[in-house]
């Protein structure tokens, strides 16, 4: 599905696709189960999860926006916006962005591609997924995986669910498409 085109209906369709998967993996795994040796409170995998999703999130942007390098794409132009797709898609990119793809991401980078080949390989895998932003992508493969350690793979899911969730706001309510 990585080849399909870059359109707000692509990407509604992987998402829509991906949420299938994950639902029929959280259905046939223990994953998302209460994770054996995890004794911390609910207070305290959701703050951790909340706090570390802000935390990435303000690594991700502040560089760019402190910069001023970012500024506001066209948003005519970006396959996701309002202008380009309507309110639907748009509202499909940020619910996929946000709530489907990082539980997908975290079971498979937090916990298969973990125990399969190790913490570091994850990272590194993390970083290379995302692309020019590579090196908040190592950031963010580091906190969630010592997230998923510490607190339990919600908890990373939870972060990384708060990071995508804040920022597709940012890239809608500040025209960053650019993020997207």
């Amino acid at each position: 599905m990585a080849a399909l085109p870059a359109t707000a209906l692509c990407y509604a369709v992987r998402g829509a696709a991906t949420a299938v998967l994950l639902a029929f993996s959280i259905v046939k795994s223990v994953a998302l189960r209460e994770e054996a040796g995890f004794t911390h409170s609910a207070v305290a995998v959701w703050g951790a999860g909340i706090a570390a999703g802000v935390a990435v999130f303000a690594v991700w942007v502040a560089p760019d926006e402190l910069l001023s390098t970012s500024g506001a794409a066209d948003a005519g132009t970006s396959p996701y916006s309002p202008a380009v797709c309507g309110w639907p898609l748009t509202a499909a990119k940020l619910a996929a962005s946000a709530f489907v793809i990082p539980a997908a991401e975290e079971l498979f980078f937090r916990k298969w591609l973990v125990d399969f080949a190790g913490f570091w390989w994850m990272v590194a895998l993390f970083a290379v997924e995302h692309g020019e932003r590579w090196h908040v992508g190592a950031v963010a493969g580091i906190v969630y995986g010592v997230l998923a350690r510490r607190f339990g793979l919600k908890s990373a899911i939870i972060a990384h669910s708060v990071t995508n969730f804040v920022l597709g706001l940012h890239v809608i309510l500040l025209n960053r498409w650019t993020y997207w």
